[in-house]
């Protein structure tokens, strides 16, 4: 998508004019950066049609757009595109026009595009043996040192790790919520996370299991202080020049994290900071807990995006009786302490 050119000034001043938009608008950094590349998939695809107004945009080129998308072959490896990423080009689609509608660039119906589902086969997920095995790799001792740590930067390190697992798996926040989080996000005495930052600017409160609260004081009161270097930070992972951990360095630590389980099928899997949470997710639901508590756990607007869960789980989402007159934080805490 980078290397696609667009001879138009108009219609690249579109897709410029989108990016600078989002980036008002507070959305994260890769949705900033990603969207408008999908967004220039399809001006090239319309430039080639001969449209050069967008205002001779409608849902009829779009679907034909997207048909052909859905025959295009993957640039980086055989076979043609992911479920997931057509459903990134349908996200980054509808965003756009509602981009075009509150400019007052263009009056469109909303866009019904159809395979829109994401495919559960495609979706990651761990057991509850495996994410073990990630906690045990957090204290094994590297077999080698390339950046020259000393133990207690080592240590630190494999307490941000475990801290890291306790967010992503324990708590269930998207990727960008864990990098936005702060320490004073964090409250220790009642057992909660407050996100502040959720998708589409929602804001709720995540409980945290008495064994993800351990690894979280942990890292901030024993660790935390190691990587910032006498630097001041509100940021709760910190990297180790002091500053505000980015997405992909998580990325990049869970992956070692992977590789140093020596679990061949573990680390054959593809695997990032989201699988993290689709595992969580998948493992409370086969613990029994009811769809809906689920939702609030994840931050989700609609029991739609849980629904993809009861496929992996292999359940319906029926709540045991036993759990039905627990209050909702009590549920989320107490199937969770059960996985580890």
């Amino acid at each position: 998508m980078k290397q696609l050119q667009i001879s138009n000034a108009s219609l690249r001043y579109l897709e410029q004019s989108f990016k600078e938009w989002l980036d008002i608008m507070g959305y994260a950094p890769t949705s900033v950066y990603y969207m408008p590349l999908h967004v220039r998939e399809l001006l090239h695809y319309l430039e080639g049609k001969g449209i050069k107004n967008i205002k001779e945009l409608d849902n009829k080129s779009i679907q034909q757009y997207y048909n052909k998308l859905k025959e295009r072959s993957n640039q980086r490896r055989e076979g043609g595109l992911s479920n997931n990423h057509l459903n990134k080009h349908i996200q980054a689609l509808r965003k756009f026009i509602d981009y075009l509608r509150q400019v007052g660039r263009l009056e469109i119906p909303a866009l019904i595009l159809k395979n829109e589902e994401a495919d559960p086969k495609s979706i990651a997920v761990l057991t509850e043996e495996e994410i073990q095995l990630l906690f045990k790799a957090t204290h094994k001792k590297p077999a080698r040192n390339p950046n020259c740590m000393n133990d207690e930067q080592m240590e630190a390190l494999q307490a941000r790790d475990r801290a890291m697992l306790a967010i992503y798996y324990g708590c269930g926040l998207r990727r960008n919520e864990g990098v936005c989080l702060n320490v004073g996000d964090i409250n220790f005495d009642c057992a909660l996370v407050h996100v502040r930052k959720g998708k589409n600017y929602k804001e709720r409160f995540v409980p945290v299991s008495k064994s993800s609260l351990k690894y979280l004081q942990d890292y901030v009161y024993d660790h935390r202080a190691e990587l910032l270097q006498g630097n001041k930070s509100e940021s709760f992972f910190v990297s180790q020049r002091g500053g505000r951990v980015q997405g992909q360095t998580l990325i990049l630590r869970l992956k070692y994290l992977q590789q140093q389980t020596e679990n061949l099928d573990l680390i054959e899997k593809e695997i990032g900071l989201h699988a993290l949470r689709h595992s969580i997710a998948t493992h409370l639901l086969q613990a029994g807990m009811k769809l809906e508590y689920i939702a609030r756990f994840l931050g989700h607007s609609s029991l739609e995006s849980t629904q993809i869960y009861t496929h992996l789980a292999g359940v319906d989402g029926e709540q045991p009786q036993e759990f039905r007159n627990i209050p909702r934080y009590e549920k989320v805490q107490l199937h969770e302490d059960e996985l580890y």
